[in-house]
């Protein structure tokens, strides 16, 4: 309940970017696939800009229609994925969502060996 009042405390001002670091990272894997959906029912009625920071490459996948790799520290921008899976339609059991999820693991892991 408390992710779902600051969500609304956020949107209360009107912003046109709404910045989200890690916001469902604490809670459980139910509630937290929970959230996901109505963060994309908000984004659909709102339309605004989210700027989403994730550890979590699955929830990164199914909210995101661009995706920004970051290298280990110092942080630099390893690659932009652009996600052609429509947010209503993502299906984390779909080959396309798990292809995705997959290239995004061994970018990660390439970048973190390489340092």
């Amino acid at each position: 309940m408390r992710q779902r009042v600051a969500i609304a405390r956020a949107l209360a001002n009107k912003p046109k970017v709404l910045l989200m670091d890690e916001p469902f990272g604490a809670l459980d894997a139910q509630t937290r696939n929970v959230m996901q959906r109505e963060l994309l029912e908000i984004w659909a009625e709102t339309q605004k800009t989210i700027i989403f920071v994730t550890h979590s490459v699955d929830e990164a996948v199914f909210l995101a229609d661009n995706i920004v790799i970051l290298s280990p520290g110092p942080g630099r921008i390893e690659e932009v994925i652009t996600v052609d899976l429509p947010p209503r339609m993502r299906d984390r059991t779909a080959p396309k969502f798990a292809e995705l999820r997959k290239h995004i693991l061994e970018t990660m892991e390439k970048s973190a060996t390489i340092r």
